[in-house]
């Protein structure tokens, strides 16, 4: 189950919810302050600041102890995490949408 939202406007799809987003809300939900999900996480708080605005980047290998320390799936939170990295890479590209689709077809062909 993903909490994310999509939302058409325009014919344009928008994600509501990223990775940062989404681990301050669980953060919260959890009345945990910043510093205690550092301190879980053995970061800074700065870091874990910076996450939660898009500023910086959760290594990958990361997210399984994140996911475990709030109560979340790993598998939402390992998905937000890469939709990050393509949007990253791809949010100036004016061919962005056709590319995207054409890696999703061949995903699903297994390519």
């Amino acid at each position: 189950m993903f909490i994310f939202a999509n939302i058409c406007q325009d014919n344009i799809i928008i994600m509501a919810t990223h990775f940062g987003e989404r681990i301050r809300e669980l953060r919260t939900k959890q009345n945990m302050l910043l510093r205690q999900l550092a301190s879980k996480l053995d970061m800074d708080t700065s870091v874990i600041s910076k996450i939660e605005r898009g500023d910086r980047q959760l290594k990958k290998d990361q997210i399984p102890l994140l996911a475990q320390i709030l109560n979340a799936s790993e598998q939402e939170l390992l998905t937000l995490w890469l939709a990050d990295q393509v949007m990253d890479v791809v949010k100036d590209e004016p061919f962005a949408d056709e590319a995207l689709k054409t890696v999703s077809k061949n995903i699903k062909k297994g390519k």
